[in-house]
Order: C-alpha cells, then sequence, then structure tokens
C-alpha cells in the first residue's frame, strides 16, 4: 500500500477515520474527504505522515459539485488508485413515523452520492487499466430490521448497482467491492437521523458493544488487498447473513425479537 492513492470520503469519523489511520500507517498517500473541515483537520494531525494527508471538503448531497470534486481528487496525485466509499448517515426511526423528506435524504446521501462519485472516477481508472472502488453498505443491505427502512433501502440498493456494474465491466483490473459492516463501535448512531431529521443524539447499547473501527480498518483492507467482491465484517451478527439465505422462516423469527438499538 505504500504510495498508492487512496480517496477515503465520511473521513472525520468512525469507519472513514479510522481507514484513514490505518492506510496512514502503511505509507499511503491519502485524499481525506467529508463536509467537517474542523473536524478532517484533527483527523489530519492525528496521523503520522502528514505530509501525505491532503483534505478535500465534500458534500455527498450536493449531486451537482461531486463530478468536479472528482476531478480535483484525481489532480491532487495525478491519479486514484482506490476510492473507498464510506460517507453516509444513519436511520433510528419507525417506517410510518418518518417523514420523506428524511427518507430521500438516506438515498440522496447513502446511494446517489456514492453512485455519482464512483462513476466520476471510473473513467480515469479505464484509462489507467487499474483500480478499486469500495462502497461501504451494512448488513442491512443484505437484510431489513427495526427502525432502519430508509437506510436499508439504501444499502440494499448499493448492492444492486454495484454488482451490476462489476458484471457489465467485466475487468479484472478494476475491482467492485461491497463491504457490509455489523456493529462498529463509531459514533454513527449518535448522529443517526430521527423521523423529523434530527441526529438522534444517543449511542446504542449493540452500537457501544460493537467491533472496535480500528479492527474492522484493518479487515477490510485485508479484504480489499485480496479483491474481494463482496465482505461481512462485525461480530455474530454477521451470522444473519447466512440465516436469513437457508433459513428465512427461522430469521424472520429471530429478527422481530432481535434488539438491534
Amino acid at each position: 500500500m505504500r504510495d498508492k492513492i487512496i480517496w477515503i470520503t465520511g473521513a472525520s469519523s468512525g469507519i472513514g477515520e479510522a481507514l484513514v489511520y490505518a492506510y496512514d500507517q502503511l505509507g499511503s498517500k491519502l485524499i481525506i474527504s467529508s463536509r467537517k473541515s474542523e473536524e478532517l483537520d484533527r483527523v489530519k494531525a492525528n496521523c503520522k505522515n502528514q505530509s501525505n494527508i491532503h483534505i478535500l471538503i465534500l458534500d455527498l448531497e450536493n449531486h451537482q459539485s461531486l463530478s468536479s470534486k472528482a476531478e480535483e481528487a484525481q489532480k491532487i496525485y495525478g491519479r486514484i488508485d482506490i476510492l473507498i466509499n464510506s460517507g453516509g448517515i444513519s436511520q433510528r426511526s419507525l417506517a410510518l413515523e418518518t417523514d420523506l423528506a428524511t427518507e430521500q435524504r438516506f438515498i440522496n446521501i447513502n446511494f446517489w452520492g456514492t453512485v455519482i462519485l464512483s462513476k466520476a472516477v471510473l473513467p480515469q481508472m479505464l484509462t489507467q487499466n487499474s483500480g478499486s472502488i469500495v462502497a461501504i453498505s451494512s448488513l442491512v443491505g443484505k437484510f431489513g430490521t427495526h427502525y432502519r427502512s430508509s437506510y436499508a433501502a439504501s444499502k440494499h440498493a448499493l448492492h444492486g448497482y454495484f454488482d451490476s456494474l462489476r458484471i457489465e465491466l467485466n475487468n479484472p483490473n478494476i475491482h467492485i467491492m461491497l463491504a457490509c459492516p455489523g456493529f462498529i463501535k463509531t459514533q454513527v448512531t449518535i448522529n443517526a437521523l430521527t423521523a423529523n431529521g434530527k441526529a438522534q443524539g444517543t449511542m446504542d447499547d449493540a452500537q457501544e458493544n460493537g467491533m472496535p473501527a480500528e479492527v474492522f480498518a484493518k479487515k477490510l483492507i485485508k479484504a480489499i488487498n485480496n479483491k474481494k467482491e463482496e465482505v461481512n465484517i462485525g461480530g455474530k451478527e454477521v451470522y444473519g447473513v447466512l440465516i436469513k439465505r437457508f433459513f428465512p422462516k427461522l430469521f424472520s423469527k429471530m429478527i422481530k425479537k432481535a434488539k438491534v438499538v
């Protein structure tokens, strides 16, 4: 990974921040993005090789700006080797109580933001005939659960899109990967949107007891290096994917009783 050019969105906190530190230790050159410039400054200051860290402010909800942001990112080091789409928002609200504007934000940020940015980077990767695009999905990109209806929809959409994109490209030198975290200990639940679009402001028990973000980051980097098409990373909750596939009725009973907040 030394001297590889890695662009990470959502880099000001959580999984994105942990990935910045992990790649910094490996000697990679990094472009780190989010809406929060002060937090990105903090993350950069915590890095060992600060001269290899470039901050690029980015708002995934501002779709019109993403193509120009991709052009700007590609000019920084001359190329992008790996794009990790880690930026996004989570949900903690019941479907029937959530207003439409809030539901639309999950699709705009988690799905369209990721798709538009990835499409903007792909032509350069095709020209250089190498590159990796990673979409951070979720285990609820594989199944639904309480309080996650629109969030789950946005993550399910990523699977349909990027699986299809991989098939269409049919290029062994362009790596497309979907990563599905389980409960990872980050601030994601504090920032999760409630029914009216306001942040929840509290940490869920499941998230509090989840896998440390730095452990997740190391596992994800290993999966990227091994060119995995899809990877599930977390604790025992990852078995839900297999249970749903092979024992759907059992899974339905289990998920209705599961404590997910």
